[in-house]
């Protein structure tokens, strides 16, 4: 009886296990795709806060299989970043259709105000 509710704990903890290796990797692979998605540049801007609760805020200099590259803000320091470490990824990088539909709604309403000025 002891025996057969010790390999029940023990298969249950494996389960458990497995999963959180499951969950830590599609955790990884979503901000690996978050990052990918954001690009590099100096307009890949990106604030990032870490498992170990250290904040970065810079630029992504370089995309990796296994990691990234963030170049700060305030030091210009190059810190290597491995995916399983990021807790939360902020970031913006418009794309070039992003920032000509924004320009074209900016003129188009310039033009409304300016015609609407009547003589």
């Amino acid at each position: 009886m002891i025996s057969n509710a010790l390999v029940l704990f023990l298969c249950v903890g494996s389960s458990e296990a497995i999963s959180n290796k499951e969950k830590e990797a599609k955790l990884a692979a979503d901000v690996k795709s978050q990052i990918t998605k954001l690009g590099t540049g100096s307009a890949a801007r990106i604030e990032i806060k870490l498992r170990d609760k250290t904040k970065l805020k810079g630029y992504v200099q370089e995309i990796a299989e296994d990691h990234f590259v963030v170049i700060d803000d305030e030091t210009g320091a190059a810190t290597k970043i491995a995916y399983p470490q990021v807790k939360q990824v902020k970031g913006n990088n418009l794309s070039t259709g992003a920032k000509i539909a924004i320009t074209l709604v900016i003129v188009g309403i310039i033009f409304a105000i300016a015609g609407s000025g009547g003589p």
